[in-house]
């Protein structure tokens, strides 16, 4: 098969080298991308006078032919022509013939043609994940003002650690998802430069309207160096970082959907068509759905790190390597945006169980924090109050007690500065309650960020 770049060689191409170097397996998904390029480069071209309005014309209604046939699945990408651009441009030749069909790459190369093709690639899955990641913070806000009643442990090494509200806990991770809509915002600008015009890596030697082109493709800028435009992975980089941390924070999330559904928490009574049951063991619901987001995590780690690694020893310009940038993209998208959806749709169907959690605030001396902070409010400092409530814990531990147990004469035992309103302040209601601060677990102040958020979320704030 005749290749665009084929004047220079004498001998055709090894097939084992053909299967070796084709990218076509996996960029044919950028064809829509690369057609939307190619239009705009059509029109460009017109409008610097290289190529007539009717060669234009000629061109663009063939790339949409071409592209319903790709939609329809009916357009043939033949492996010998290595990639989705040769194949689109092979198939304007065919078909237009070279006088015209060729007349598409003047003052272009794969190499800017590629760069625009995924910066449009990322800039649309960026939108993606940022409408995904926000249909999952309006579910954790439903779920946290339906549980707005609910305690829990609060956990710190994975022990009891202080009483806190179900909801504050949830909107914890509202926090996350928050902030990596923000990260995937900077990945919108990041790719957001055209970089079309830059040719194979010096610029191109015509008058061409970048700015028309950038208009016609939606970049609000154009690049600035030619050289830094084809050699440049940092926006896919960007994303592949925005979405290992969103990852990381859905793995963190699944985790603690495994741990609080087992019989040994009993937090959270997962529905029945999120889970999977065993080969073997008739009663078993198992968490395959966390166990599995929580699995594929790695994997998109890993595709940052394949590209970091990629990138690190280039020198520039343009290097086959980069080639290396798509299936780690791809993979890392579709992992990505199947995980939010499939957390959301999880999220939206889990029930929790508030008697088992109010359960395990009885023991683990939960609120021995707010005896301390009782000792101090009566002239104690912190280190020394602390120290005491330390032997009160270590006492009535031994003695199978907890701290709800002891009478006031028990606490007056340790500090005479313990008083009968020592009974009430270490109640776990008492506890969240004083924790009345912003930012804090108080149900009031849970209620107020509540509030906020679903304002936020609807661009009232």
């Amino acid at each position: 098969m005749k290749k665009p770049w084929g004047g220079r060689f004498k001998d055709d191409t090894s097939g084992e080298v053909e299967a070796f170097t084709s990218s076509i397996s996996f960029d044919a998904r950028l064809a829509p991308y690369d057609i939307g390029g190619s239009i705009a480069h059509a029109k460009t071209l017109e409008r610097a006078g290289l190529i007539s309005k009717e060669e234009a014309n000629d061109l663009i209604s063939e790339l949409e032919r071409i592209a319903k046939e790709i939609g329809k699945e009916k357009f043939r990408f033949k492996n010998a022509l290595e990639d989705v651009h040769m194949n689109i441009e092979a198939a304007l030749i065919k078909r237009l013939g070279e006088d015209v069909g060729g007349l598409i790459h003047t003052a272009r190369s794969r190499n800017d043609q590629v760069a625009v093709d995924t910066r449009l690639f990322v800039k649309m899955e960026a939108r993606r994940a940022i409408d995904l990641l926000k249909e999952i913070r309006i579910t954790i806000i439903d779920l946290a003002d339906k549980n707005i009643e609910v305690v829990m442990p609060g956990y710190t090494h994975l022990q009891r650690a202080q009483p806190i509200l179900l909801s504050h806990h949830l909107l914890a991770y509202w926090e996350m998802f928050h902030r990596d809509s923000l990260r995937f915002k900077n990945v919108l600008t990041a790719a957001d430069v055209m970089p079309l015009g830059s040719g194979a890596l010096a610029g191109v030697p015509y008058r061409l309207d970048r700015e028309y082109t950038a208009k016609l493709l939606g970049f609000s800028r154009i690049s600035t160096n030619s050289v830094d435009a084809v050699s440049d992975r940092d926006y896919i980089l960007d994303y592949l970082a925005s979405a290992s941390i969103a990852m990381m924070h859905l793995s963190r999330l699944a985790e603690e959907l495994v741990l609080f559904s087992s019989a040994e928490y009993g937090f959270v009574t997962l529905p029945d068509r999120y889970a999977t049951g065993s080969s073997i063991m008739p009663q078993k619901k198992n968490p395959d759905v966390p166990e599995l987001v929580r699995g594929k995590t790695g994997r998109v780690i890993g595709n940052l790190v394949s590209l970091l690694t990629t990138m690190k020893g280039l020198p520039l310009a343009y290097m086959r390597d980069m080639q290396e940038d798509k299936e780690a993209l791809f993979d890392a998208v579709d992992t990505l945006n199947a995980s939010l959806s499939i957390m959301e749709g999880l999220l939206s169907a889990v029930r929790f169980n508030g008697d088992k959690m109010k359960e395990a605030l009885t023991g683990g001396f939960i609120t021995a924090t707010d005896a301390a902070d009782y000792l101090v409010r009566k002239g104690v400092s912190f280190r020394e109050a602390h120290g005491i409530v330390g032997k009160i814990v270590a006492d009535a531990e031994s003695r199978g007690k907890t701290l709800f147990d002891l009478s006031v004469s028990d606490w007056r035992e340790f500090s005479p500065r313990f008083d009968d309103d020592i009974i009430d302040a270490v109640k776990v209601e008492s506890s969240i309650s004083s924790r009345n601060i912003v930012g804090g677990t108080a149900r009031e102040r849970v209620v107020e960020t509540i509030k906020t958020l679903r304002k936020l979320e609807k661009g009232k704030e």
